[in-house]
């Protein structure tokens, strides 16, 4: 009676476990597909209309411009980027699914933009995934009407996400954009940076942990989908390093650890391409220090590819320069924590002024206090990117107040990093070459940086939750509640309990949540609407940025030698003489409540 028990029993439990890894590899999930486009084209009159009124005011400021000004979103990701899908969940407060046939809606019946790209992170773009998006961008395109005169073209593309560890093996994210959709003209698949913080976040939600928050929630159909999501997203290996993008398969992961890498890769497919670094003054991947002084170098820019600049975007402003540091170096090559100035505290040095509070609080004695203030910066910076708060236990983000910042900046990035700003890239001068000085020559374009499918969201600034990537509520605070007297130490990073790149992000997301802003646009001086006709103004930088609004802009040379001697922004001309310009712009169109 017992063996057969036994036996009854260990069966009941190898039903289980199987039950259990099924649960763990989707089997009640549903696959993220593209999902459905709901409509065609904009009626031809709603066009009309829109270029009568910008022919109006062309007019009216007697500008005599053969280009239209068209606006669109060259930063765009759907649920199928990881970070997206995660926000989307029940307990994010999540929408649930925003897929590739949202974003074309949204943009053609919402933002009523004039072109726009679908950008997900590679990181998570499987073989399957990335044929769907290219067939999804392909219907969207098929549904604008006349080729020549569509209401709306979208492009394909993905971001590139390099998150280092460090200043050394920090990159930053650049989009990549392409021209054409011909599966001759396309990469057969997205490449993706590695390793990177992205790249470990799927690695932290391994299986077990996945199967676990599946069965906690077995109810709810969302979990589920994102336990497929994540398994399909284990099913495919690395490509090989060594081998010609051309020559490798069709169902393996290509990878570029540097923009070196994925520069090359990007010349082997040889297809027409921008890429677009993003996002270099946010903080909340960038770690303190990060510049743009080690990408001016030949084999880690291409200045025929990496053209354009994303300037500004729903997580703030990336535009200006300022000359202090959230981490300073001694002549030894020692990392320290700088002293504040009047218009910004360092971080760490902020972590020191809370566990000195505490301890004087406490009944201290000064000298012991300083000291404690002098080991807390230290634990601070010796923790890694972003997770230093965790030194300063049962910290409140009300503790930090603004550190970090930039107190001046028109609506900057969280926890800003200057030396990424496009300020500081501009006044760079590479001079390895003395006979040929190597410079960044930017255009620059505004964009959304949009989780939700919703490219074009600053058309109007109302609902954040709807509009800008917050998810969470403000009041939702993730750190516990403080005690009467929280401990007057900090903890070395190495011993706290289980520390793990994720061990502060509820602190973090907090506060963050209070610098996501609605997006911005690029705008383009274009011939014609076409698809053609946008990129060639994109390669001309004949762009600009808006924080959202439809401000349209001329900015002219007036004087530059030779038989054109008036030219448009983006053009490049060398003369002797003080350069004279003419600006004239008009405001956008002001929003109904």
């Amino acid at each position: 009676m017992l063996p057969r028990l036994i036996k009854i029993t260990l069966v009941i439990l190898a039903l289980l476990v199987a039950g259990a890894i099924a649960i763990g590899a989707g089997v009640l999930g549903r696959h993220e597909g593209p999902g459905e486009i709901t409509g065609n084209e904009v009626p031809a009159s709603v066009i009309r209309a829109r270029a009568a009124r910008q022919s109006e005011t062309r007019a009216a400021l007697a500008i005599d411009a053969p280009r239209d000004i068209l606006f669109g979103d060259f930063h765009t990701h759907t649920t199928l980027s990881m970070d997206a899908f995660l926000t989307s969940l029940p307990f994010a407060v999540g929408e649930g699914s925003h897929p590739q046939a949202d974003a074309c809606d949204f943009a053609r019946y919402c933002s009523a933009l004039d072109f726009w790209s679908i950008n997900d992170h590679a990181e998570f773009l499987t073989p399957r995934r990335w044929r769907e998006t290219v067939e999804s961008i392909r219907d969207c395109n098929a549904r604008a009407g006349d080729p020549d005169n569509p209401d709306v073209v979208a492009f394909l593309g993905w971001e590139w996400t390099n998150i280092g560890t460090a200043v050394n093996n920090h990159w930053g994210h650049k989009n990549v954009v392409l021209r054409d959709l011909e599966d001759a003209k396309i990469p057969a698949r997205a490449i993706q940076a590695s390793p990177t913080r992205a790249t470990d976040l799927l690695e932290t939600l391994n299986f077990a942990a996945r199967t676990a928050m599946a069965i906690m929630f077995l109810g709810e159909q969302r979990i589920q989908d994102f336990a497929k999501y994540a398994f399909e997203g284990e099913l495919y290996d690395a490509c090989a390093d060594d081998v010609h993008v051309q020559d490798l398969p069709a169902d393996c992961r290509e990878r570029a650890a540097t923009p070196e890498v994925l520069l090359r890769k990007l010349r082997e497919w040889d297809v027409n391409t921008l890429v677009i670094p993003h996002g270099n003054t946010w903080g909340i991947y960038t770690p303190a220090g990060a510049g743009w002084d080690k990408q001016l170098h030949a084999r880690q820019h291409d200045p025929k590819l990496q053209t354009l600049f994303e300037v500004y975007s729903g997580h703030g402003n990336t535009e200006e320069y300022r000359d202090w540091r959230g981490v300073a170096v001694d002549s030894s090559g020692k990392r320290f924590c700088p002293a504040p100035t009047k218009d910004y505290v360092p971080v760490c040095w902020r972590a020191g002024e809370i566990i000195q509070e505490r301890c004087m609080t406490a009944g201290e004695a000064q000298d012991e206090c300083a000291q404690r203030a002098a080991l807390a910066r230290a634990n601070y910076l010796a923790a890694p990117t972003l997770q230093g708060e965790a030194t300063v236990p049962q910290a409140q983000g009300q503790d930090w107040l603004d550190a970090g910042q930039c107190r001046d900046c028109f609506q900057p990035a969280w926890y800003y990093r200057p030396a990424g700003s496009a300020q500081y890239a501009l006044a760079l001068t590479n001079f390895e070459e003395p006979e040929n000085p190597q410079r960044f020559r930017f255009g620059f374009i505004g964009s959304s940086d949009v989780h939700t499918a919703r490219p074009g969201t600053g058309y109007k600034e109302y609902d954040r939750f709807y509009m800008a990537d917050f998810q969470l509520p403000l009041d939702t605070a993730s750190a516990p509640a403080a005690p009467s007297m929280p401990p007057a130490r900090s903890i070395p990073w190495e011993e706290i309990p289980e520390p793990s790149m994720f061990s502060n992000d509820g602190l973090v997301d907090d506060r963050v949540g209070a610098f996501y802003q609605t997006g911005g646009l690029v705008a383009t001086h274009s011939t014609g609407r076409d698809r053609g006709s946008i990129w060639a103004a994109l390669q001309r930088r004949e762009v600009y940025a808006t924080s959202g609004q439809r401000t349209l802009l001329w900015f002219d040379l007036l004087n530059a030698p030779g038989d054109t001697p008036v030219l448009p922004m983006g053009t490049e001309v060398a003369m002797p003489d003080n350069p004279q310009f003419r600006v004239r712009a008009a405001g956008s169109f002001r929003q109904q409540p």
